[in-house]
C-alpha cells in the first residue's frame, strides 16, 4: 500500500508551522504549535523543587509528560490514559524522548535545585506528534525560562541551544521530509531527527520496516532533517520575539 502523493507540499517542505506563544495564562511558559493537522498544547511549568535522587547536587531538572486528547484522532479514544488504565507504553517513550531532548538544551547547573515540567498534551493528531512536542516545547521551556531569569535573577544564560525535531523518510523510494500519518503508516524506513541549532545530533530513531536500508539513504535523511530542523529554529525565534523574549539572553555563548 502507498500514500497518496503529495499535493500541498513538495518531497523536501515541511508542514505549515504556527507557533501561537502566552496561548495558557496559568502556565510560566505555554505556545500551541500546528504543524499541518497536528495540534499541540504545550505547557512549562516551574517548580521550587526537584525529583529525590537529584537533591543536594545544586541542579536543576527539565521532565516532559505527554498525553493523547481523546479525540485527537478520527475515531474517539475509548479511555483516558491514566483514569482506568495506565499510560500506554508510547505515551512513557515519548515522553521520556522529549524530557531528554530539552534537557540537552538547559544549563540545568544553572536552575539551582527547580524543575521544570513540560506538559505536551497532543489535541489533534496527524503524525510526528513528539517532533512536534519537541519543537513546541522548546518554545515553552524558553518562555519559562525566561521568566525565572528575570523574577529569580539567576545567574548567565539558562540555555545552550535550541533544540527541534522533525522526520525524514521513504515512501515508495522516496525521500520526504516531515511526514504525515498516511505517508509514516507505509513508509520503508521513517526516521526521527533531533537537533540543536547548530545542528548538531541529539537523538535519532529510526527503524527499516522490512528491507534494510543503505548507510548512504540514512546519511540523506539526517541530511535532509536538519535542512527541515533548520527553518523550524527560525519558527521558534520569531516566536520568541513575538513574545518579547530575546533569545541571545537566554542562550549561552
Amino acid at each position: 500500500m502507498n500514500a497518496p502523493a503529495r499535493v500541498d507540499r513538495g518531497p523536501k517542505a515541511l508542514r505549515p508551522v504556527q507557533v501561537v506563544p502566552g496561548f495558557h495564562s496559568m502556565a510560566e511558559g505555554s505556545v500551541l504549535y500546528r504543524s499541518g493537522r497536528n495540534v499541540v498544547l504545550v505547557t512549562a511549568s516551574v517548580d521550587e523543587s526537584v525529583p529525590e535522587f537529584m537533591r543536594g547536587q545544586g541542579i536543576g531538572w527539565v521532565t516532559a509528560e505527554y498525553q493523547m486528547h481523546p479525540r485527537s484522532n478520527p475515531t474517539r479514544r475509548e479511555k483516558r490514559d491514566g483514569r482506568e488504565r495506565p499510560l500506554n507504553g508510547r505515551s512513557k517513550e515519548i515522553e521520556r524522548l522529549v524530557g531528554r531532548a530539552l534537557r540537552s538544551a538547559v544549563r540545568r547547573d544553572r536552575l539551582g535545585e527547580r524543575s521544570v515540567v513540560v506538559d505536551c498534551d497532543v489535541l489533534e493528531a496527524d503524525g510526528g506528534t513528539r517532533t512536534a512536542c519537541i519543537t513546541g516545547g522548546w518554545v515553552a521551556l524558553a518562555l519559562a525560562l525566561d521568566r525565572l531569569k528575570r523574577t529569580r535573577k539567576l545567574p548567565g544564560p539558562l540555555l545552550r541551544d535550541q533544540v527541534a525535531a522533525v522526520s525524514a523518510g521513504y515512501v515508495a523510494e522516496e525521500l520526504l521530509l516531515d511526514l504525515c500519518y498516511a505517508e509514516d503508516s507505509v513508509a520503508r524506513f521513517d526516521l526521527n531527527v533531533v537537533a540543536t541549532g547548530r545542528g548538531e545530533i541529539v537523538e535519532l530513531q529510526g527503524t527499516a520496516e522490512g528491507a534494510a536500508m543503505p548507510r548512504s539513504s540514512m546519511d540523506a535523511m539526517v541530511t535532509l532533517a536538519l535542512e527541515g530542523i533548520s527553518e523550524l529554529c527560525t519558527a521558534q525565534r520569531d516566536a520568541l520575539s513575538t513574545a518579547g523574549v530575546a533569545l541571545d539572553g537566554l542562550l549561552a555563548g
